[in-house]
């Protein structure tokens, strides 16, 4: 397992690929809310795929899955079929033959049960410490 420090992957990256100011937040948001809450996004997808240990499941959709679920679940600016839409397409390019159906299997049931999920999460988050950026990504 690869472990790059986030903040640093992002401001290189965004280095590289600058962003306008609005995809530049977004991606920003996306990035910290999913790392502030990878434990509890863990545990809502473990419980929706037992039968698929987290750290078993392929880093590309495991990541696919935390991004997704956080839209769905917290951030609330993109529709849910529209992120459940973008994670499948991102699983169709990125991921394995199956990925794509996974992706979707796991995010349809998360959409189906989203009050229940977003409990769980909300008391997670509550009894949680938010981890700390080393550094502003944009910087």
């Amino acid at each position: 397992m690869v472990h790059h420090d986030p903040a640093f992957s992002l401001r290189e990256r965004l280095a590289a690929s600058p962003l306008p100011p609005t995809a530049l937040d977004f991606c920003q948001g996306l990035v910290y809310g999913v790392l502030t809450h990878r434990d509890a996004l863990d545990a809502i997808i473990q419980g929706i795929a037992p039968e698929w240990p987290v750290d078993q499941i392929a880093p590309i959709d495991r990541n696919i899955l935390r991004m997704a679920a956080f839209e769905i679940l917290v951030d609330h600016e993109t529709p849910p079929k529209l992120a459940i839409n973008e994670a499948v397409e991102l699983a169709k390019m990125f991921g394995s033959d199956s990925s794509s159906r996974f992706v979707n299997g796991v995010l349809g049931t998360l959409l189906a049960d989203r009050a229940k999920y977003a409990a769980q999460l909300k008391g997670a988050a509550d009894r949680a410490e938010p981890p700390t950026p080393q550094g502003n990504p944009a910087s």
